[in-house]
């Protein structure tokens, strides 16, 4: 899966998958959804019990789902964004990833250099805050 001639991002869950392999966006998509559901669904991350407590690497695998994530909200901005604006929903689009982005740079979920690909957004959406 691409979002530009410069960033290419390719499939690994480090279990099933441990050598990063190339994909396509819907099949990127596809593994990640997966891969997250089962994140959720390990009560040995997301303890479901009322005061378990959450392991010592709980923000390390919450910063990689984020990571992950971000790189769709990528590939949708920079290969598909003339087509939602053909649809009429680019604000739906722009609001959820403002959302998203607020969230990750609160919590500092996703490292600077893996926001490259949409920096100039981004900073026109922290800006104001």
């Amino acid at each position: 899966m691409a979002c530009s001639q410069q960033y290419e991002y390719r499939w690994a869950d480090g279990v099933q998958i441990k050598k990063p392999i190339e994909v396509s966006a819907p099949k990127y998509v596809e593994y990640l959804m997966d891969w997250i559901e089962a994140q959720l669904d390990d009560e040995s991350i997301f303890p479901q019990k009322l005061g378990s407590p959450f392991p010592p690497n709980f923000k390390e695998v919450v910063k990689t789902i984020f990571k992950r994530l971000f790189r769709v909200y990528a590939h949708i901005y920079h290969s598909h964004f003339q087509k939602i604006v053909s649809l009429k929903e680019e604000a739906h689009l722009n609001t959820c990833f403002k959302h998203f982005i607020l969230f990750t740079c609160e919590f500092g979920l996703i490292d600077k250099k893996e926001l490259a690909p949409l920096q100039e957004l981004i900073e026109s959406i922290i800006a104001p805050y």
